[in-house]
This record gives C-alpha cells, sequence and structure tokens, in this order.
C-alpha cells in the first residue's frame, strides 16, 4: 500500500458513513492514524463489528491504526418535547424540572437531577449548543426551576444543555460511562478519553478503572469546561494525552476567547510531552460539499502550525457525505504546511528543568537538535513505557522519527503521536547491536540506505533498563 505519513495524525470519528471494513480500508489509505468510537452513539456491538475490521486491517496491512474510545460523560439534555418543540421569546419563563413530563411551553424536563441544587439566581443556562440562552429566575419551593429566556428559539427534543456558569456536583464519570470502560478494557482499546473533565481527580479515576479492568488503554483528558482551565497543568501532567473540545468549550466561554486559549493548551501539553488534539468543526461544511471552506482551510493549516499531534474529524466522517473525501484534503492541507520549515524551529522546545527525568529528557532534546545538525535521514528512539516516544516527539524533529518497542500496546498508541512511526522489536544484548539490529529493519523497509546518516537514542548498561542516557551517529553501510 502506496501512502504518505504525514507527521501531524489524523483521527476521523466513524459512523454510519464508514462503519464497513472497506470504507474503513479507504480511510487508512487515504491518511487516517487512529479511528474514534463515539460512544454517545450506537450499540457495543456495532462497535465490536469495527473493532473488529480495524483489528483485520491492521493484521493484513503494515499499518498500526489505534482505535480511541470516547465517553459521553455526564452529557445533560431536556426531555421530550410536544409537536416539533416550542417557540422561546426573550422574557418568556419556562419551568425546569425534574419529573418527567411531555415538555410544553410552561413546563421542560431535564435529565440533570441535582439542578435545583447546584444553580443559583442569575446563572447563564445555554440549550442546543448555544441557540438558546436562559437565565436562572428563581428556585421554587417544589424542587423546580423558573427560568427567563435570555435569548430565544426553538427548543426540541434531547436537545443538550450548558452550564458555563454553575458549579456541577455530578460525578465525571456516569453509569453508562462504566459499562462502556468495561467494554473498552474488553476490547482492548488503545485510548480512552474522558468528557468534561474538571479536575485532575477525575483523570486519575478512569486510569485506575482501567488498570483494576486489566487494560493498558492511555487517557485522554477533554477540555471542554471553563473549570478544567482553572487547574490545566495539574489536568495535563495527569493526563496521557489531551483533546481540545472546541464544541463545548466554545459555548460556555466567549468565542472569542477560545483560539487563543487553544493555542495555550496546545503549548503546554508540547512542554509536558503529552499529545494533544484539536477537535470540532474543522472541515464541516464537507458534511455536503466536496471542497472545505477557506476558513476551514486556514484552521487545520494553523492547528499545524502550533503544532498539534493531532487533527480530529467528528460528523465528516462519521455521517457526512464525502469521508474520504475530506480525509484525503485534511491530508493534503497537513502535507503542504509541514512543508514550512517554521515547524522544525521553535526556541521555546526546550526540556523543562523542573521535570523529574530532565536528564534524559535533555538527550532527547540535543537528539532531535543533533538530527538537523547532521542532515539525519531517521531519528532512532526506544521505550518500553511510551515516555521517551512521546519525549522526542515533543520537540518536533525535522527528521523521520521512528521508535522501537517490545511493547506491543505501544505499536498502536503511538499512531497518536507526532510524527512517530512505531515498530516492534525485541532487544538484542548489546546496544551496538540494538543499533545495527534497527538500522538493518529500516534498510530492509526502503527507509534509509548505503550512506544515509541516522541518529539513534538508548540507553546503557542495556540489562538494567535506564531512562535514555546516549546518542550515536551512524553512517549506514
Amino acid at each position: 500500500m502506496n501512502r504518505v505519513f504525514q507527521k501531524t495524525k489524523i483521527i476521523a470519528t466513524v459512523g454510519p458513513a464508514c462503519n464497513t471494513y472497506e470504507k474503513l480500508l479507504a480511510l487508512v489509505e487515504s491518511g487516517v492514524d487512529v479511528f474514534r468510537l463515539n460512544f454517545s452513539h450506537g450499540t457495543h456491538a456495532e462497535h465490536k463489528q469495527v473493532i473488529d475490521d480495524i483489528n483485520k486491517i491492521n493484521d493484513e496491512f503494515p499499518y498500526k491504526i489505534a482505535i480511541l474510545g470516547d465517553l459521553q460523560g455526564p452529557k445533560l439534555r431536556v426531555g421530550q418535547i410536544e409537536n416539533d418543540g416550542i417557540d422561546l421569546k426573550e422574557g418568556d419563563e419556562l419551568i425546569l424540572t425534574n419529573e418527567e413530563v411531555l415538555g410544553n411551553k410552561e413546563r421542560v424536563y431535564i435529565s440533570y437531577e441535582k439542578f435545583y441544587d447546584d444553580v443559583k439566581e442569575g446563572e447563564l443556562i445555554m440549550f442546543d449548543d448555544g441557540k438558546i440562552e436562559m437565565k436562572v429566575k428563581k428556585r421554587n419551593d417544589d424542587r423546580t426551576v423558573t427560568m427567563e429566556v435570555v435569548l430565544g428559539g426553538v427548543l426540541s427534543s434531547k436537545k443538550g444543555m450548558n452550564l458555563p456558569q454553575t458549579k456541577i456536583s455530578i460525578p465525571a464519570i456516569t453509569k453508562k460511562d462504566i459499562r462502556d470502560i468495561g467494554f473498552a478494557a474488553k476490547e482492548r482499546l488503545d485510548w480512552v478519553a474522558l468528557s468534561f473533565v474538571r479536575r485532575p481527580e477525575d483523570v486519575a479515576a478512569l486510569r485506575v478503572m482501567l488498570r483494576d479492568l486489566g487494560s493498558e488503554a492511555k487517557v485522554i483528558s477533554k477540555i471542554e469546561k471553563p473549570e478544567a482551565l482553572d487547574v490545566l497543568r495539574d489536568i495535563i501532567v495527569e493526563s496521557d494525552a489531551i483533546m481540545i473540545a472546541r464544541g463545548d468549550l466554545g459555548v460556555e466561554l466567549p468565542v472569542e476567547k477560545v483560539p487563543l486559549i487553544q493555542k495555550q493548551i496546545v503549548r503546554m501539553c508540547i512542554h509536558r510531552a503529552r499529545p494533544v488534539i484539536i477537535a470540532t468543526q474543522m472541515m464541516e461544511s464537507m458534511m455536503e460539499r466536496t471542497k472545505p471552506n477557506r476558513s476551514e482551510i486556514t484552521d487545520v493549516a494553523n492547528a499545524v502550525l502550533d503544532g498539534a499531534d493531532a487533527l480530529m474529524l467528528s460528523g465528516e466522517t462519521a455521517v457526512g457525505k464525502h469521508p474520504t473525501k475530506v480525509i484525503k484534503t485534511m491530508a493534503n492541507i497537513i502535507a503542504e504546511v509541514e512543508k514550512e520549515d517554521e515547524i522544525y524551529h521553535r526556541e521555546d522546545l526546550k526540556p523543562q528543568e523542573h521535570s523529574p527525568s530532565f536528564l534524559s529528557d535533555a538527550v532527547c532534546y540535543r537528539a532531535s537538535r543533533m538530527a538537523v545538525d547532521v542532515h539525519a535521514d531517521a531519528l532512532i528512539g526506544n521505550t518500553q513505557s511510551g515516555y521517551t516516544g512521546f519525549m522526542l516527539s515533543s520537540f518536533r524533529p525535522r527528521a523521520p522519527l521512528f521508535v522501537f518497542t517490545k511493547t506491543k500496546s505501544l505499536l498502536h498508541q503511538l499512531s497518536l503521536s507526532w510524527g512517530v512511526r512505531a515498530i516492534y522489536f525485541t532487544q538484542a544484548e548489546s546496544l551496538d547491536d540494538i543499533i545495527a539490529d534497527q538500522i538493518n529493519m529500516l534498510k530492509e523497509r526502503k527507509i534509509v540506505s548505503a550512506g544515509d546518516v541516522v541518529v539513534s537514542t538508548g540507553s546503557t548498561p542495556v540489562a538494567e533498563q535506564l531512562p535514555t542516557n546516549l546518542i550515536k551517529v551512524t553512517r549506514v553501510k
């Protein structure tokens, strides 16, 4: 299979538009590195078929496509509403209740059991991705809440609600999430994304659940609540990767704040060697059209220039009309932008002195810079935990990056990380043999040839499996 591997990875959400073996393979050949299963939709049986098809692709072709399970989290919604919805005007009053009633102009059911306890008078509540706004007017004695419409519109059944000014008390992991976590562990998914993260403790709780189930999945924190921004550094440190979920984030914050927040999160993640994903509405116009808007092209290009590890498509591939076309288009944009040297020359990308692994971080940093100085044709890393792979990637090296590991779960997990191509390798006894064997593997795959320069990182003594502490430059024979 001939496929160009961009350094910025592409995540595609699976849905009815692409959920067959043939369509999934077409997306992989077009540039997909990770498939996302959205647990807000579909049954476990449907997801199982997709997982089996992806695993079959990985078995039959030289790809290492990762699978990401995205938990729904505490999604808050209104209940059923009569007719096709209710038309709300500015100044109208509406009662929100936990009593399951058919919604009308006077009263609407909401799924948030502690709504009465958590909200305060004057707080703003959004509905239908911010299309409708109401403020809390009064908390009533019967545990209902009277709302006043600030921005009107038609409120229809099952629409979501956002509480940007409310400190909600419901847990980050719901009963449905627990079932989905069990499924993710059983099916050996590579990554699990936690929605609506508010505290680092939310992430730690998910990690414990996965480990108790015997899962080696790594955890992605989705940043979509304003509360998360207050403890962002702690959440990043606790997480294996971060997703900037711009949909809910853009509803819960003033929209003009989102671009700078996106850049800030990307920068913080790179500095801490955590893969960072930019998600939501990247190429939404291609749900219908065969070409993206100019603004979407710029959005994708800027995300690449900012240094995002991966860009995620949602409805564009799940239910859009042109899933393969949208992947090819995004891959072409990424490839064009990655020709720009600016990506590889960033003075702020340096090892962090406060890092507990500062010495090995510094070796990885110097290796990535040395690869530039000697015009290396390949940069090699070795890892058992994934850390060296993520660290080398975080310095955004110009040379093609190959990470060798004997930890099979990492082969797919590293597919999320910028520039990394992971290769399975069982270690030889000496470091010289390890480096020679790895270079020979790259020669056999026609990645390097005689006369090429390879920069390798490793650790010595080999038997002690220490953190990365060595750099070697080799001219290929």
